[in-house]
């Protein structure tokens, strides 16, 4: 009898998080427990929410004087990213958002449609890249 594969469709949104970011004046990294803390919530928040994102460690994000610094991106939706978040206080937000997240089909909101925390630091937003190529006088721009 043949054996019948199962494939894992790939998740469709992704989280990075810091893991070099350091606390001003401190060798402490707060990153990897944030990471563990992120995974741990969204594990519990259910099929529904966890299955639909990717977690990850990056070794900077460039945000270095308001660590942590967490990424929120999708194919074909803005990315997010915040900073000052909290391993011990923030996860709460940080699951409440991607939840939000995954249910816009532009990645597209407002401060004041971000939980909790989150409606104050936020680094950047960065529009999803639509390219657009057009003949001007002989060449492409």
């Amino acid at each position: 009898m043949p054996t019948r594969q199962t494939t894992t469709k790939p998740a469709s949104h992704r989280i990075t998080v810091c893991t070099a970011c350091r606390h001003t004046g401190s060798d402490c990294r707060p990153g990897y427990e944030l990471l563990a803390r992120l995974r741990d919530a969204m594990n519990r928040a259910g099929q529904a929410t966890g299955a639909l994102f990717e977690i990850s460690g990056v070794a900077c994000m460039a945000g270095c004087d308001r660590p942590c610094t967490v990424a929120y991106q999708a194919t074909d939706k803005a990315t997010y990213l915040f900073g000052d978040i909290d391993p011990a206080d923030d996860i709460g937000d940080l699951v409440r958002f991607a939840e939000h997240y995954a249910s816009l089909d532009d990645g597209w909101c407002s401060s004041t449609q971000r939980p909790g925390k989150l409606r104050h630091t936020t680094l950047a937003r960065v529009p999803a890249a639509i390219f657009v190529v057009e003949p001007v006088e002989g060449s492409l721009q």
